[in-house]
């Protein structure tokens, strides 16, 4: 666990973005006496709650006691009045539960604190913002969730009254509102996120000298309403993607660029950095760039070197510019430089045609704007294409049901939208007969034995009767008898029949912030998905979850239920903090680290939530009702650079129902793109009690649901082999609406899985 914490500890220091620093408020000097306001100075968000960040620490550092470990010295009243409040009024947790700890906790009355005295020997002022987040509770639009609250802008108003300079660190799950910056004249401000058990210490390291060096993986709007989704975000029965493709920064830099606040990638440090690009070339189907950087500053520090490119005029609308790979440094000392070679695929290019059903490229001059942030210039450099070409031919899955009409462009300051291709068949139409395998009896083929290449997978199948292969197609949970207490789900031995086949019960927990045991194990908490991302540093996230993957092996846990790669729609949805960003390159690059870092220790991950769980709110019925080409080129891309970056033997399903369809049991989503297109042969599971079916007649019983369209296993029941859930498999089966071989082909994959594991 030590291990995993300094690595997490480096992260979180390095996922801190600064997006202002006038007038050389930091870093702050050793011996300085500040003025520490807020009381998140205390009680610190670590991180996210609910199944992604509810882990059991040992401990958890706080950014009072940090920076004083540091040697900044703070106000002794100030010190002692935040310390004794927050004893009178702890924590608001609402019981407890997942959904009902509030966003913001209350503030102290300003008038009670002792400003004035402390301005007298103290002339910064650090004021903490803070804010919670987690499952089934998305923010709102009001003060506590993206506004401030009352007491908080009353904090830095006096803030700004009484010190000569102020610093406001936002120690939240996501972006909020920044309008107050220019208002209050804020003179240094960091998202300094939520940074797990050692972000306390994270948070002083960066404030007394460590260059920061995040950047930003979403970009920051000038209002909430400047957001293409914030229109389409709050139905409760359906949310129409009307923005389509222009999510983010795809959006502003496209149309509205006057309306961004701080852009995409965006990050400041204490030093300066040149970014020149010495040569670009082209072989085999990749682009390769040579970038050198140099510190031109005077402080040591890390530069993220961000590659975009711009497109020619292609035959549908086009983002104007998209990230297609990024770099991060060493640290460079002053005068310190370093080449980067940053390589990546022409299929970065592409783009989905849901006319001609295709992922093509287009010829044309690609300019590749290489610098700091999507707005930077550094270096640009063109690269002719001369023919057309398509990438991989498709079929239409996964196109909506029922019409809507899409963002296409601005004329005279106005949106144009067209209407979005509908869903010409359904999904049963198109579905493709499994082989059966004849059932053969106990022929006393161990699984073991097709691990150890004695014996043929098939040959081992063929002994279990529909009644073991419909138990095998369970997980139970949580807290499963059958393996380590705690966890979240055991799957594979879940009966004393396939226990005597030498299936072994196989233990799966949350994740993806840190391994989170229901008895009160303790773990190590690791900083959000969010933040993570923030460093843009492959490398590094793949160490942390190397590290998580060691303490898998410690605690007998072979898979992690994460990570997410949900795309950061809207600013609003309470599990951003779990994702990456708001574009599918970044989230899928880390996503592939991710799983990189854990398939070394020999366990694996689960890659979820399969699609556009994009709002926590009536989040099993909620309808996302997205286009064809939205949902291929935004919202399962990340899973697609996965697949392609590393090795993914598990995706998870979402609660939520795509166009029409739970998407547990989505076929078009899960057989036709995920496993036909994209070429997946793992496991696929649902979400925990998933609703199975079609919108108005979904069922968490309709397990057939999910075998025909291609997934494998139901989470979760209390009893796999008595079936306590009820499933309608074995009865689906004597019916013939679904097939023994779509049984047997669910199996197969789950056992596979098994195989792969090291237990």
């Amino acid at each position: 666990m030590k291990m995993t914490l300094a690595a997490a500890r480096q992260a979180a220091a390095e996922g801190i973005v600064m997006l202002e620093n006038k007038n050389n408020a930091l870093p702050l000097k050793r011996g300085e006496k500040i003025a520490l306001l807020g009381r998140c100075q205390i009680d610190y968000n670590a991180g996210g709650t609910g199944s992604g960040g509810s882990v059991n620490t040992e401990y958890k550092t706080d950014i009072l006691s940090s920076l004083k470990r540091n040697g900044v010295e703070t106000d002794e009243k100030l010190e002692k009045f935040y310390t004794r409040w927050t004893r009178r009024h702890p924590i608001e947790t609402g019981g407890g539960m997942w959904a009902s700890r509030p966003l913001f906790q209350r503030e102290p009355e300003i008038l009670k604190l002792p400003l004035r005295r402390a301005a007298k020997n103290a002339d910064t002022a650090v004021v903490v913002i803070g804010r919670s987040s987690g499952e089934e509770q998305d923010s709102y639009f009001g003060p506590g969730g993206w506004l401030l609250t009352e007491a908080e802008r009353a904090t830095l108003k006096a803030a700004r009254k009484y010190f000569k300079k102020v610093i406001a660190i936002l120690n939240v799950p996501g972006v909020i509102d920044m309008g107050w910056v220019g208002e209050f004249d804020i003179d240094a401000v960091l998202y300094i996120w939520q940074g797990g058990q050692e972000g306390g210490e994270a948070v002083a390291d960066v404030l007394t000298g460590i260059s920061p060096c995040g950047r930003l993986t979403d970009t920051i709007a000038v209002r909430y309403a400047d957001y293409p989704s914030s229109a389409d975000f709050g139905g409760d029965d359906r949310n129409f993607y009307r923005e389509d493709i222009f999510v983010g920064y795809r959006y502003f830099e496209t149309f509205c660029p006057e309306k961004v606040m701080y852009p995409f990638g965006f990050g400041l440090s204490y030093t300066e950095f040149e970014i020149s690009c010495n040569s670009v070339s082209m072989s085999g189907g990749s682009v390769s760039l040579r970038v050198n950087v140099k510190n031109i500053g005077g402080t040591s520090g890390k530069e993220v070197v961000q590659v975009y490119a711009v497109p020619p005029k292609s035959r549908l609308p086009r983002p104007e510019i998209a990230l297609v790979e990024f770099a991060k440094t060493e640290t460079l000392g002053p005068g310190g430089s370093e080449e980067l070679v940053i390589k990546f695929p022409l299929s970065r290019l592409s783009y989905y045609d849901d006319k001609n059903f295709c992922l093509r490229v287009d010829k044309g001059l690609y300019k590749f704007v290489i610098g700091k942030n999507v707005r930077d210039r550094s270096c640009a450099i063109s690269l002719e294409l001369y023919k057309d070409e398509v990438i991989r031919k498709c079929k239409s899955f996964g196109a909506p049901t029922e019409p809507f009409e899409r963002l296409r462009g601005f004329k005279n300051g106005e949106p144009v939208y067209e209407p979005v291709p509908v869903r010409a068949s359904e999904p049963a139409e198109r579905r493709k007969p499994a082989p059966e395998i004849e059932f053969t009896g106990d022929r006393g083929i161990k699984l073991n034995d097709v691990k150890l290449g004695k014996a043929a997978l098939d040959d081992f199948l063929a002994q279990l009767a529909s009644e073991d292969l419909a138990c095998l197609c369970r997980g139970e949970g949580m807290g499963s008898s059958r393996v380590r207490p705690g966890t979240g789900t055991a799957f594979g031995g879940v009966s004393d029949r396939l226990l005597d086949f030498g299936v072994p019960a196989v233990a799966g927990t949350d994740g993806p912030s840190g391994l989170r045991f229901d008895n009160g194990d303790k773990a190590a908490l690791v900083p959000i998905g969010t933040m993570l991302a923030c460093t843009w540093n492959k490398r590094l996230v793949q160490e942390i979850y190397s590290r998580i993957g060691g303490e898998m092996l410690e605690n007998h846990v072979e898979l992690l239920l994460g990570p997410g790669v949900n795309i950061h729609r809207n600013p609003l949805c309470g599990r951003n903090f779990e994702y990456f960003s708001e574009d599918p390159y970044m989230s899928g690059a880390m996503a592939a680290a991710a799983m990189s870092g854990l398939n070394s220790k020999g366990v694996r991950g689960v890659l979820k939530h399969i699609a556009a769980n994009n709002r926590e709110h009536n989040r099993k019925r909620l309808n996302s009702v997205v286009s064809e080409r939205a949902l291929r080129e935004i919202y399962l891309k990340p899973i697609e650079y996965a697949l392609e970056l590393s090795e993914v033997k598990a995706l998870m399903t979402a609660y939520n129902p795509v166009n029409g369809v739970q998407s547990g049991s989505n076929y078009d989503i899960i057989t036709g793109i995920i496993r036909d297109e994209l070429g997946f042969d793992g496991m696929v599971m649902t979400d925990w009690w998933a609703y199975l079916g079609k919108c108005g007649g979904a069922s968490t019983k309709n397990t057939a649901a999910m075998l025909r369209a291609g997934g494998d296993i139901y989470m979760v029941h209390s009893s796999a082999a008595n079936n306590s859930g009820g499933d309608n498999t074995l009865v689906s089966l004597k019916d013939g609406s679904l097939s023994l071989g779509e049984l047997q082909r669910a199996a197969k994959n789950i056992l596979k899985l098994i195989i792969d594991l090291k237990y």
